[in-house]
């Protein structure tokens, strides 16, 4: 009856699969999406590879890493952090073959930046009432079946994808500029800050539309220092920018890493559906709490 006992508790408990939410979480999505955002102009736009071939390139890629993450069996930083950067630099080709058409440079044939945001904020809005359908919870620190998982990924894609499209549109359209843009941006998500803080908003809602802002704030961040000094910028041109934002992702990375092997991350209970309380099928390994305490 022990042995019983004990597999039930087991297979009641899985592994975290995604990290939790964190001052750290914010600054490692911020360096992932502006990294993919000049990785994307480096081969876009530099190497003159053309959007259409640089979005098969990040494609392949963000398949390998997105495949490698949902087999996973618990929260590895590096991965988890490869897919992020994935859907960084796919949404940011999406983004812009679909605003500005084929080509390597600010192609007329595009739908523009503004039926773009339209475009893809329409299907933000579906994946999310697909969520909603299929009963998984939107609390994205405690996800812990497949389906939910996929479904997280696919709205971080889109989400990127649409912070690209809004992030040129506020800074080409409107006439802001690059700069005006980040400072507009930053400022809003001061405002997402105060609302988390100090108003019963929905913390699914804010965190969402700060996944959103993070990617034109990063593209901002990437211009400011890719574009040269007489546009604004530090002039360390696409590669030196792609060069250090790496290594500095590299670093976030290592130090997620060693807190997460410091102070192993609590299981999650065995995922059950959100509207009729029926489980579903975890995929995490199994877990039992009891062996999961933090140290000190």
């Amino acid at each position: 009856m022990r042995g019983a006992a004990a597999g039930q508790s087991e297979a009641a408990y899985v592994l975290r699969k995604l990290p939790q939410v964190t001052v750290l979480f914010w600054v490692l999505k911020t360096v992932a999406v502006t990294l993919g955002e000049t990785a994307g102009d480096l081969l876009g736009i530099t190497f003159k590879l053309g959007y259409l071939t640089t979005a098969f390139v990040f494609l392949a890629y963000f398949l390998i890493v997105v495949v490698a993450q949902v087999a996973a069996r618990r929260f590895h930083p590096a991965l988890y952090w490869a897919v992020v950067l994935g859907t960084s630099m796919v949404g940011t080709e999406i983004s812009d073959f679909l605003n500005r058409g084929f080509g390597h440079g600010s192609a007329p044939d595009g739908l523009g930046y503004a039926w773009g945001a339209v475009i893809l904020t329409t299907v933000l809005a579906l994946v999310f009432l697909a969520w909603w359908r299929t009963g998984q919870t939107y609390d994205v620190e405690n996800i812990s079946s497949r389906t939910g998982e996929i479904l997280y990924w696919t709205a971080i894609l889109v989400s990127n994808t649409l912070g690209t499209s809004s992030g040129d549109w506020l800074s080409d359209d409107t006439g802001l500029g690059f700069r005006g843009a980040f400072l507009a941006i930053a400022g809003i998500m001061l405002l997402i800050v105060a609302a988390h803080y100090l108003t019963a908003v929905s913390g699914t809602v804010l965190f969402w539309l700060a996944f959103i802002l993070t990617r034109p704030l990063g593209a901002a961040g990437g211009d400011a220092l890719a574009k040269p000094a007489v546009q604004g910028g530090l002039g360390w041109g696409t590669a030196g920018s792609s060069t250090a934002l790496c290594m500095m992702l590299l670093l976030l990375v290592g130090l997620q890493t060693w807190q997460v092997r410091r102070c192993p991350l609590d299981p999650l209970p065995a995922p059950v559906d959100r509207r009729t309380g029926r489980p579903q099928t975890p995929n995490g390994a199994p877990a039992n709490p009891a062996t999961m305490q933090h140290r000190g």
